[in-house]
């Protein structure tokens, strides 16, 4: 049994280097390039305050996760925590629902990709370019947890570099340093209705919409469990959370609410290239579709890398055929990661098929699942670190702050966002789909994977009496 279990276990080939870019990467993707635009339009320079919010949820749900992973590193992490904090029910039913939100995503990222390339070429069909993707994808995954790493170790890069030189040139633009650009100063921030220009209910909108695309962090945690050095790995990445979010989104929102007025709609629809072009550089829109396209191509990268982890850890736990738990000479989930691979086709064709019916019928279904993740981490973090207080204190080397006042808070602004999807017309969907998808997948533990469990259950129990 016991070499069973080592020829089926993961291989520690990420480095601190890898854990570190996967890290910083993680929450940059073309939501933050597009998305951040309808924000601005919406709530005008309050954008900012909208953004401070969100990445505060984000941070603290990411601390949560962060001392739970360093007690224990999984390539489950969060469904493994909720397995043993709240029950099997609770870490299969996270561990499904978020493998099936990555699924969707990847599918969605490799449509994407194909109308990028055959806008760019023609001749290529973009059903066809989009189905090249996840192949190409999966080669990168399919050689070794290192090759994964190192490849989106550069595309990190390359999203962390664009980035970082967008936030130097806006610095240079508002201080007047740009030749040929005048500096608008505050004027954008006071004019045109001030600061809330709508009040404060757009800012609490759009806080609403921002948490649901900033997911990403946690890849970081479920990544650490292959590293060299999986809890120095993951004290490094949860610290960086704060200021990646601060100078990231919070950053790069606050330039483009300096220069661009929330009133010009045409430059907030593609904000980032439109602030490029403002500073006379050529050929800005085709720059930032590159940065958008290479931003794909990572989350596609870490989304088959999550997703083939993920029903890896569900397999371990008995809550998946036990085939997805078998891996290859080099150390790599090779069923787990060709299923998933199989599914992002199928879910790919749908976009073809059944674009408007049964593809935005999954996308709504998947929506909600990164705040009922961030519940579950949540939860599981308030029964596990009493428990631990109570059995080995010294294993808490990072810690929530405020335990446990900051942890039911953040538990109720949680359960407070996602309720709040059932009053927004453009989010009923997504809650209700949602909701009905965890009550199915709750539904089907019980009816068919409960009772399998059982024997197995009571004979651990007998063992341990025994012992």
């Amino acid at each position: 049994m016991n070499l069973e279990n080592k020829q089926n276990e993961l291989q520690k080939g990420l480095k601190t280097r890898h854990i570190a870019m996967i890290s910083i990467g993680g929450v940059i993707g073309g939501g933050l390039y597009v998305g951040s635009g309808t924000i601005i339009s919406s709530a005008g320079p309050s954008a900012i305050l909208s953004y401070i919010l969100a990445g505060l949820i984000v941070v603290l749900v990411m601390r949560m996760l962060g001392e739970m992973a360093v007690v224990n590193p999984d390539s489950g992490s969060f469904s493994t925590y909720a397995h043993k904090a709240i029950g099997p029910w609770a870490g299969f039913t996270i561990g499904w629902l978020y493998w099936f939100n990555w699924i969707i995503i990847m599918a969605i990222e490799a449509t994407l990709l194909g109308t990028m390339v055959h806008d760019w070429f023609p001749v290529i069909p973009m059903s066809i370019a989009s189905l090249a993707f996840p192949l190409i994808m999966t080669v990168t995954n399919i050689y070794s947890v290192k090759t994964y790493g190192e490849f989106e170790y550069w595309l990190a890069f390359a999203k962390v570099a664009a980035i970082v030189a967008f936030l130097c040139l806006g610095v240079a633009m508002i201080f007047g340093i740009v030749p040929g650009f005048k500096s608008p100063g505050i004027s954008n921030i006071v004019e045109n209705g001030g600061f809330f220009p709508k009040g404060f209910l757009p800012v609490l909108l759009s806080v609403i919409f921002i948490t649901f695309s900033l997911s990403g962090s946690e890849v970081a945690a479920i990544a650490a469990g292959e590293s060299e050095n999986p809890e120095q790995n993951i004290i490094k990445a949860i610290n960086s959370v704060v200021w990646r979010l601060l100078l990231f989104f919070v950053g790069s929102v606050t330039i483009l609410v300096i220069l661009i007025p929330r009133t010009a709609e045409d430059l907030l629809k593609a904000p980032y290239a439109n602030v490029f072009d403002m500073a006379g550089f050529p050929a800005a829109a085709e720059f930032m579709n590159i940065v958008i396209f290479i931003s794909l191509l990572s989350i596609l990268n870490s989304g088959l890398y999550t997703s083939s982890r993920m029903l890896y850890s569900l397999s371990q736990k008995k809550d998946a055929p036990n085939v997805l738990s078998k891996v290859n000479k080099r150390g790599i989930p090779i069923w787990a990661l060709m299923t998933s691979v199989f599914f992002i086709y199928v879910c790919t064709m749908f976009k073809f098929v059944s674009p408007d019916k049964l593809f935005v019928f999954l996308a709504n279904s998947s929506g909600g699942v990164t705040m009922i993740m961030y519940m579950f981490i949540a939860v599981s973090h308030l029964r596990l670190r009493r428990k631990i207080e109570n059995e080995s204190p010294e294993v808490l080397k990072v810690k929530m702050w405020l335990f446990p006042y900051l942890t039911y808070a953040t538990i109720l602004i949680l359960i407070g966002i996602f309720v709040a999807q059932a009053f927004i017309d453009d989010m009923q969907l997504q809650f209700l789909l949602s909701s009905l998808l965890t009550l199915l997948v709750i539904a089907a533990y019980f009816l068919f994977y409960r009772k399998k469990k059982v024997p197995s259950t009571e004979k651990e129990n007998k063992l341990e009496r025994v012992q």
